[in-house]
């Protein structure tokens, strides 16, 4: 990777190669639950002291994310007072227990393979541990990659952070796959009725399969608390705090000596105060940011991917795992054009177009979904919608997440927008299952074009909210937003060629 200065590029590479390891076991987190959630389904619908309603699965398999919420809702405080390194390793720790814990939730206190209501709460209490983990790595590994990435290339590294999201997901959807292997999932109108009821290439998945899918998040989870170990202490940070000779070595070994007391000076000139009021730069300012993250999600994205076996199921497909492992493929090749278009394209074009392309895709699903003879059709629309998410909301959204935020309250503001993030994802995920099966009458299908319906509705008025309201960040550094905020005329409109004459 060329540098603008004589800096160390392997240096910054595996700083930053280390830090999106929060983002592939993001991505491991949330999806982990497309595979194991039939089999979990199963294993609970056998209690015998409580009815484990839709209604109870739709929480259950979206539980992780009111850690989410809580873990991005802290981020702020800790990247603040513990620094973004300690705070990663925090989450590292958390991953791992939960996925230990997710595969055995008995441990210690419950009779194994016994489903009970405690056992339900306690397995929902070790998935909340983990999406406490998601939750500040979803938050503080983009601040930690823009915060330690030269402005240049800023755009490119922290997009690398989706790239590992979207890895991640497709490295569950393998390890499912194959943890799945001669098994199948359960049929619905099966469950309920006993274990001897399910057909018997399904009994496996029921009583093992899903712990297995679970606890393989351990391995990944270990490894990023050991390596975040070695990594430095953003230099932003150490600025904050005081150490300026700790922030201009790490400054001058990824940017060279002559630009790295240049920025460690830029940086000194915004942060002379630790922390300042989070509205100190005015209410637009949070509230695009609130707004990028509620959009991201209320886009619906994660009710395709967190059940996507069960929506390739539900249109007839033989292999369901096999059609979700194409389309983390397919997830991987866009997200890649996002890396390599975003510092040349910019990034208000990619989220507009991301989000026509999106809209497109929702509502030719919701035309054709359960329409016999346009299977085929259904599938390249979902693939579309998920593509064009993957080229625009799902990197763009966490790299201007991470850069549009002044210094002095990059932590508060950033913890702020990822709580909603996670507040809507909780809100799409855990509505998808209910709302999809909706019946006005008996039979029909109601539910499946209202659902994809809203979702295409809901990406149009994300590209008016983009084009008229978002500013283009490309080619600015972190210290030029302040400049921007506290510019008393600020239009995103104009494309801030006044605020930066």
């Amino acid at each position: 990777m060329k540098q603008p200065e004589t800096g160390s590029s392997a240096y910054l590479i595996s700083i930053v190669m280390v830090a999106v390891l929060g983002g592939l076991l993001f991505g491991y987190d949330t999806a982990v639950i497309s595979g194991a959630e039939k089999g979990l389904q199963a294993f609970f619908k056998e209690a015998g002291d409580f009815n484990y309603t839709d209604g109870w699965h739709g929480f259950t398999s979206s539980s992780a994310l009111i850690g989410c919420i809580i873990g991005s809702a802290l981020s702020g405080f800790l990247a603040t007072n513990l620094g973004r390194k300690k705070s990663l390793i925090i989450a590292g720790l958390l991953f791992f227990i939960s996925a230990l814990g997710s595969m055995e939730p008995e441990f210690m206190f419950f009779e194994h393979g016994t489903p009970t209501y405690s056992l339900l709460i306690m397995f929902n209490f070790y998935r909340v541990i983990g999406g406490i983990g998601v939750g500040l790595a979803s938050a503080i590994c983009p601040m930690y990659i823009s915060e330690v990435a030269p402005s240049s290339i800023r755009g490119m590294l922290v997009s690398w952070n989706q790239f590992a999201i979207i890895f991640g997901q497709l490295v569950v959807y393998f390890v499912n796959f194959f943890i799945l292997g001669d098994h199948i999932q359960p049929l619905v109108e099966e469950m309920g009725k006993g274990l001897a009821a399910i057909n018997p290439a399904a009994q496996w998945t029921v009583t093992t399969g899903w712990r297995y899918m679970f606890g393989s998040e351990a391995v990944p989870a270990g490894l990023f608390a050991l390596l975040i170990c070695f990594v430095p202490e953003t230099p932003r940070y150490l600025v904050s705090v005081g150490q300026d000779d700790k922030a201009l070595r790490i400054l001058q070994k990824i940017n060279g000596e002559e630009r790295g007391a240049y920025v460690l000076q830029r940086i000194k000139e915004t942060i002379t105060i630790k922390i300042e009021p989070i509205m100190t730069y005015g209410a637009m300012c949070i509230f695009v940011g609130i707004m990028l993250s509620v959009f991201q999600q209320a886009v619906g994205i994660n009710a395709v991917l967190y059940y996507a076996p069960r929506i390739f199921g539900d249109m007839g497909m033989d292999n369901p795992m096999m059609i979700t492992v194409f389309m983390g493929f397919i997830n991987i090749l866009f997200t890649m054009v996002a890396i390599f278009t975003v510092e040349r394209l910019g990034r208000k074009p990619l989220l507009i177009w991301g989000s026509l392309g999106m809209a497109l895709g929702a509502f030719g699903v919701a035309v054709t979904f359960g329409k016999a003879g346009l299977e085929l059709v259904t599938a390249v629309s979902i693939m579309v919608y998920s593509a064009s998410f993957m080229f625009s909301w799902g990197p763009i959204c966490w790299v201007l997440i991470a850069e549009i935020f002044p210094n002095t309250i990059r932590g508060q503001a950033v913890a702020v927008a990822v709580a909603f993030q996670w507040i809507f994802n909780f809100i799409v995920s855990s509505t998808f299952v209910p709302m999809f099966n909706m019946h006005l009458t008996e039979g029909d299908d109601f539910g499946h074009w209202f659902t994809y319906g809203l979702y295409g509705c809901i990406c149009v008025i994300a590209a008016i909210f983009v084009w008229r309201l978002v500013p283009e960040t490309k080619g600015k550094t972190l210290e030029d937003m302040s400049k921007l905020w506290k510019w008393k005329g600020y239009d995103a409109v104009n494309r801030l060629e006044k605020v930066f004459e």
